[in-house]
């Protein structure tokens, strides 16, 4: 069974005293998805390539974010399988870390439908899938922690 690698971030910013999480709209990729949906910025970690370096440059190309800023302490792994063909099933592992960008203007690549900047709340109902909804509660928490949220 082939594996992807992947790496991606649960981007935040501050706006005055609300902290704001960027989601990105997917579309539909193949007859057998289902559905559009929505989940954070991520990528698959190409050759040679450090995890934060796939996230960095998955998130510029993915949505123009340059300044984003790794915040030490985060990290969480999902792993699922998902079916490219009808014959063709690949499991794949995303490690996620936690970035702050203080840029508000995203530009979407044709990646992707549409974005939001959402509070903390309004994620959690607007993600689609339970394994990246499970992510940023604990991205929540540890922000909490921080007291940075």
């Amino acid at each position: 069974m082939p594996i992807e690698k992947s790496a991606g971030a649960i981007i935040f910013r501050r706006e005055g005293d609300q902290t704001l999480f960027l989601l990105l709209h997917y579309p539909t990729r193949s007859p057998r998805a289902k559905r559009e949906h929505w989940d954070f910025s991520k990528g698959h970690i190409e050759k040679g390539e450090e995890d934060a370096d796939t996230v960095k440059r998955e998130v510029r190309e993915e949505t123009g974010l340059e300044d984003i800023k790794i915040i030490n302490g985060f990290q969480e792994r999902i792993k699922y399988y998902f079916t490219a063909t009808p014959r063709r099933t690949i499991f794949k592992t995303v490690v996620f870390y936690l970035a702050e960008t203080k840029t508000k203007d995203v530009k979407i690549s044709e990646e992707h439908i549409g974005f939001k900047w959402l509070s903390y709340e309004e994620a959690l109902k607007q993600l689609t899938f339970e394994k990246p909804k499970n992510v940023l509660k604990k991205a929540g928490d540890f922000l909490k922690q921080k007291r940075a949220l």
